[in-house]
This record gives C-alpha cells, structure tokens and sequence, in this order.
C-alpha cells in the first residue's frame, strides 16, 4: 500500500499545485487512466471531497495538466528559439538546451502526454497544433539567419522530428548517459545548419551542461 506523499492534517485540502503535482506524477507514472479523483486522495492521504475545493471535476483537474504541457514545452520551446545567437548554429545550441534541461522541457510529460493523445481526441487536435506552432517557431529561427522558406521548413522539421522521434523510443532515461548524447551534438547542429559550430559556442554550450555520468 502506497504511502500518502504528504502529511495529512485535519481538515486541509491540500492545495491546488498538490493536486496537480500529485496527477502529474500518476500520469507519469501509470498514464491517464490513473489520474482519477480517489485514488489520487488516497496517494496525497486526502479526503475525496478535499478534491473539490480546488477542481470542479475531473476534466478540469485534466485540462490543468495540459495548461502544464503547454506552457513548458510548447511555451520554452518558442523562448528557445528567440533567444539571443549571433549564428544559427548558436541558436541551435540554444534550443539543444531545451533536450538536456528538465526544467525547460519536461520529455517524460511529452511522452505521456502523446500517449494520452491516442485516447483523446481533443487532446490529440491541441497535440497536432502544438507540433504545428513548435515547427514554425523553428523555422522562424531559421529564416532569421537567412534561409529560405523551403529550407528553414525542412530544417526545422527534421530538428523537430529528430526529438521527438528520440522521446518516443524513451532514449532520455537513466540507461542513456549524458556524456555520449552530448558529445554528439555539436555534430548535429552542424547538421542540422549545414555550416561548422565554431569552438567559443561549443564551450559556451559544454559549459551549461557539465557532465556527471559516474
């Protein structure tokens, strides 16, 4: 039997970031058919009537894990892209952030929010937009450094696609070191942009990301 994640106290209702905290993790964890009102109570030690002092029902404590998704991802993905570069390989780099910092880009919530998708059709039609705004915020990037329209397109969707192709085959886990997918991508931002990443963005960009692996 599951311990509850916090301490219970009479008569709290815990809050509302707890209960979306507590959804994201059963989401996570087990996918959206664990994210119901009971046996989330149960996990946070919470009465089910608590549940209504912060969500009106179920599917708005749903659309608040999708407000999550978005926000994160779709939204840091966009800063990424404007972020300040003085070439298009730097800029890359400035996105590559968004692969290796949690913080920025939550992978195991794109994940899991994909696999929601398959069971929800309103979902799968923000998912589908979503990728479209990701996909032109990328390719904006690249016309900003002077590509045309047709490359920037196909740049940015092979940067795009590329990502979340590894998302979906869950190669961002603890068995994929961070050493040898680092090492790898100056080479794929030199790819990906057709010229050279020179050596000062390289150390600037090694050096948000020291590496750890043991």
């Amino acid at each position: 039997m599951n311990e509850p994640l916090i301490e219970k106290t009479s008569g709290w209702r815990g809050t509302r970031e707890l209960w979306i905290q507590a959804a994201y993790g059963a989401l996570l964890e087990t996918g959206i058919d664990a994210v119901k009102v009971m046996p989330l109570a149960e996990r946070m030690g919470l009465s089910r009537t608590s549940f209504y002092g912060h969500f009106s029902d179920r599917k708005d404590l749903l659309d608040a894990l999708i407000q999550l998704w978005q926000s994160k991802n779709t939204g840091n993905l966009i800063r990424r892209t404007e972020a300040y570069a003085e070439t298009i390989t730097e800029a890359i780099l400035n996105v590559f952030d968004l692969w290796l910092l949690p913080d920025l880009f939550d992978s195991r919530l794109e994940f899991a929010v994909r696999n929601w998708a398959h069971s929800d059709a309103r979902l799968a039609a923000m998912l589908e937009e979503a990728d479209i705004i990701r996909v032109e915020a990328l390719q904006s990037m690249f016309e900003r450094f002077g590509y045309d329209t047709v490359h920037a397109s196909v740049r940015a969707n092979t940067v795009y696609q590329t990502q979340i192709g590894y998302i979906s085959m869950k190669k961002d886990g603890p068995s994929d070191p961070l050493a040898p997918r680092l090492e790898r991508m100056r080479t794929y931002a030199e790819i990906f942009a057709g010229q050279p990443v020179t050596d000062a963005e390289a150390a600037r960009f090694f050096a948000r990301h020291p590496v750890n692996d043991a």
